[in-house]
């Protein structure tokens, strides 16, 4: 798909946010994928700040990113989480230098491990304050042009909108009531991949695939559909499993 028409596909997605029936979890996992693609990077993660201010994740390109970052939120470390505390953006940032390794001991062994040697990250901002961060991660060193460094921005002020535009929100206390809603639903939904992962001895990634594979074919909502299968309310059994990887 042309990168413009990609751009257009993430323009429409934030429309949708105004929406009743909006799905901020399955948005925002359309969102990584379309970052990663459009920027040319391996990796996008978005981090969400609570309402104590901790970051929790909330979105993540691929299941080695979502672990990294949920990572780099229980040790304080990372770009995101000083891109959230400073409110700047840190590009470029080499996690094979040994700076970067004495300044996030854990976080850089960990991306390192994965593959990851190079990271930037953008602040989503609300108005004066920031929300969280959007966190890109490259295989190859590369640094990012001025137009991709500038269209990474715009991409984390419309992840932004998509966050807080699900309704007209006129005061603090509905916006954080909102960012709340968004942090549970995506715990939820991690519950019932790892469940599903679980019962048919798949990977993580191949379970959420097919979960959103049948939640888009049967117009169910993502996070609602993830909800009824830790109530009970929905048998697993009729979602297709994944086919077993093929034999090398």
């Amino acid at each position: 798909m042309p990168r413009e028409q990609q751009l257009s596909q993430i323009f429409l997605d934030v429309a949708d946010t105004l929406i009743a029936d909006f799905d901020i979890i399955e948005f925002l996992q359309r969102f990584t994928e379309n970052c990663a693609r459009l920027l040319g990077v391996d990796a996008v993660g978005i981090l969400l700040a609570d309402e104590e201010s901790h970051l929790r994740l909330l979105a993540a390109s691929d299941e080695n990113t979502r672990l990294l970052e949920v990572f780099a939120t229980q040790h304080e470390q990372g770009p995101c989480v000083d891109c959230y505390h400073s409110g700047l953006t840190r590009l470029d940032i080499d996690l094979t230098d040994p700076d970067t390794t004495h300044a996030w001991p854990q976080f850089a062994t960990a991306a390192q491990k994965i593959g990851y040697t190079t990271t930037n990250a953008f602040p989503l901002r609300l108005r004066e304050s920031v929300i969280g961060a959007l966190g890109l991660f490259q295989n190859v060193p590369a640094p990012l042009g001025e137009e991709d460094l500038l269209l990474a921005q715009a991409l984390a002020d419309m992840a932004t909108i998509g966050i807080l535009q699900q309704r007209t929100l006129a005061h603090s206390e509905v916006e954080r009531s909102q960012l709340q809603y968004a942090l549970t639903s995506r715990i939820i939904l991690e519950q019932v991949k790892g469940i599903l992962a679980e019962r048919w001895g798949t990977s993580v990634d191949d379970a959420f695939t097919a979960l959103r594979a049948y939640a888009r074919s049967h117009h169910h909502r993502l996070t609602q559909l993830a909800l009824d299968i830790t109530t009970g309310r929905f048998d697993t059994a009729h979602i297709p499993r994944p086919a077993p990887p093929a034999q090398q």
